[in-house]
């Protein structure tokens, strides 16, 4: 078993696998669960693109279902243009009750109805209410994989149906999916003790990027660089953000707060949120951002914040640290265990904690350039989407093998150091 935090030994393990990947027979692959690809919708959106695009590239006939309907964030982000292909991935479309509420469950259903009478070698699900529809191509004898991006069920945007329907999923996959993919250890350990269940750690990936100079934020929103803390995700209650506003309107900072992303279903949160901003002239809402705009956010923070209380591995914060950002995020371990001491915690839900924790950090600029310098180089070495894809393939393989995937253990319980926290006014490791 290789624990990442030993790079040397991973990357000559990862070349070996990368070898194997290019080597093995072609595989006939489908991705679905997602809302569409290419899109920044959503977390899995992203790694469903940087997963089908490698495994096309490598070989593999890759197709991907993609759901009717307008962008989750408006009509005026999206192109509504129905695409064939993508980077070498096949795209299918499938019929859509385009409603809050059933345009997964439909758009899911349609695609493994598909799936079922398909030919494809592996049918992957993504997130855990498509999960719901994993037993029909298996009723069929399809080999099927799911990767729970996240304990969905738990988030507080669903109401009580949905949550419902979205439990169904996981026990679903729990009882039919020949492998179940999880991105972190607490994950893992949920499905263990709830029903006993085994299964394999495949963390998300990032991609080193190219830093922008701000130009487009500063003609739309005045930002220059370092001039602003930076939240970019999804506006939803989960994401803490109640508690990031709360605090940062007790700091004493010419910093500005911008909140970049748009609603997910979750317009009236959205509301309730710029209402409570109102009386803080320093609280910047863009919107949901891409391109060229999303880069230079990134490319220009002094610190990116998440301060969530549920997350599955959050792949904003893996891209707010390629960038070389000093990152705070609450003390939650699907954000600690990514970071290790290579940023900085609040306790959870704390406000009084964020607080202090923004402002130490607005005041202490020596110490953020130290997180800045050292972010970029740890997460790009740590999580490559060359390396996930290398070992998802080597899961399909394994279970079309009907065998063991032994090749790379991702483990992310075997930390070294972290995570950091603010005590008595300094920050210090609070490892054990």
């Amino acid at each position: 078993m290789i624990a990442l935090g030993e790079h040397e030994v991973y990357k000559k393990e990862r070349d070996y696998i990368m070898k194997k990947l290019f080597d093995r027979n072609a595989l006939s692959i489908a991705m679905l669960g997602q809302k569409r690809v290419p899109s920044r919708e959503g977390g899995v959106e992203v790694v469903v693109e940087e997963l089908a695009v490698r495994m096309a590239k490598s070989g593999h006939d890759v197709t991907c279902y993609n759901r009717k309907g307008e962008h989750v964030s408006g009509k005026e982000f999206g192109d509504n243009i129905v695409v064939k292909e993508y980077k070498g991935v096949h795209i299918a479309t499938v019929p859509t009750i385009d409603k809050k509420g059933l345009a997964a469950m439909s758009s899911s259903a349609f695609a493994a109805l598909r799936c079922a009478f398909s030919k494809h070698d592996i049918i992957h699900f993504h997130a855990e209410g498509p999960c719901a529809m994993l037993w029909l191509p298996k009723l069929l004898g399809k080999k099927c994989v799911a990767t729970i991006h996240g304990l969905d069920h738990q988030r507080a945007k669903w109401g009580k149906f949905a949550s419902s329907y979205i439990m169904a999923g996981e026990k679903c996959a729990v009882k039919y999916a020949d492998e179940i993919i999880v991105l972190s250890k607490g994950v893992q350990d949920y499905f263990k003790e709830k029903y006993d269940r085994d299964t394999i750690l495949i963390p998300n990936g990032v991609n080193r990027p190219e830093i922008k100079e701000a130009d487009l934020i500063k003609e739309k929103f005045g930002l220059e660089k370092d001039s602003y803390i930076l939240f970019l995700g999804r506006i939803v209650p989960e994401k803490g953000l109640r508690y990031l506003v709360e605090a940062y309107k007790q700091t004493f900072t010419d910093k500005k707060l911008v909140i970049a992303g748009g609603a997910s279903d979750t317009d009236t949160f959205y509301s309730e949120l710029k209402e409570l901003a109102a009386d803080d002239d320093r609280i910047i809402f863009t919107g949901f951002v891409q391109g060229q705009l999303m880069e230079e956010l990134y490319s220009n923070a002094y610190v990116y914040t998440l301060p969530s209380d549920l997350e599955g591995m959050p792949l904003s914060l893996l891209e707010a640290m390629s960038y070389g950002n000093c990152c705070l995020t609450s003390d939650i371990p699907e954000c600690a265990d990514v970071m290790e001491d290579k940023g900085v915690t609040f306790y959870k839900s704390d406000v009084k904690d964020l607080a202090e924790t923004i402002q130490y950090l607005c005041m202490n600029p020596q110490v953020v350039a130290k997180y800045k310098a050292e972010a970029a180089d740890y997460i790009c070495n740590r999580f490559s989407w060359d390396d996930i894809a290398c070992e998802t393939v080597n899961l399909y393989n394994a279970v079309l093998a009907e065998d063991e995937a032994t090749e790379i253990s991702f483990n992310m319980s075997e930390t070294t150091t972290g995570p950091v926290r603010l005590v008595n006014g300094h920050l210090e490791s609070t490892a054990v």
